[in-house]
């Protein structure tokens, strides 16, 4: 009996590089659309458990971590801009400025906590510092990745072609700050 061998033409497989862009964006919008669920789920239960009490908050160091971390959305935005006007320079020193600014802030939220005038174990207590502390949490996931960025960028990993990796974590960073857009006035100006 004679056995047949049969030959197949196989095409090496190739991963389709214009679908790896789409894959990637799609992945993170995502994984930003579960963690919507997560602090959309910390934002109503501050009002189910709290209502809209609210005891004396620093109203001041509120408005100025705020101010910190909006400004600190541009100063991403603009390290973005330039790398991928292949500008290395501003792309760095804006990242560098942004990664200062998410530091200030996390060390202001910690400020906050230990100057609360509230215990963890009233309503409104429990609300703030478990939204602020997973808030802070992934400001500093965010400085942290950051600064993988910038570690990466200065030695010339990302160019104006190629800096997915830059734009990743940048919107990352813009998501955590709309999260706080949210959380402040919940936290810092709703009262009855």
């Amino acid at each position: 009996m004679a056995v047949a061998t049969v030959h197949q033409s196989h095409a090496p497989a190739h991963h389709e590089e214009p679908q790896r862009p789409q894959m990637n964006q799609l992945g993170l919008w995502l994984f930003f659309l579960s963690e919507t669920f997560l602090f959309s789920a910390l934002l109503s239960a501050r009002f189910y458990i709290a209502g809209t009490d609210r005891p004396h908050v620093d109203q001041t160091l509120g408005l100025v971590i705020t101010a910190i971390l909006l400004v600190s959305s541009l100063t991403a935005f603009m390290s973005e801009v330039s790398i991928s006007k292949g500008n290395r320079r501003a792309f760095l020193g804006y990242l560098m400025a942004t990664i200062i600014l998410g530091v200030v802030f996390a060390f202001g939220v910690a400020y906050e906590w230990s100057e609360a005038e509230f215990s963890r174990s009233e309503p409104y207590g429990s609300a703030f510092f478990a939204m602020t502390g997973l808030h802070a949490s992934h400001v500093v996931s965010g400085v942290v990745m950051l600064l993988m960025v910038y570690y990466l960028g200065a030695r010339g990993h990302f160019s104006a072609e190629k800096h997915w990796g830059v734009e990743a974590v940048i919107k990352y960073w813009h998501f955590v700050d709309v999260v706080w857009v949210f959380f402040y006035p919940a936290l810092y100006l709703v009262s009855t």
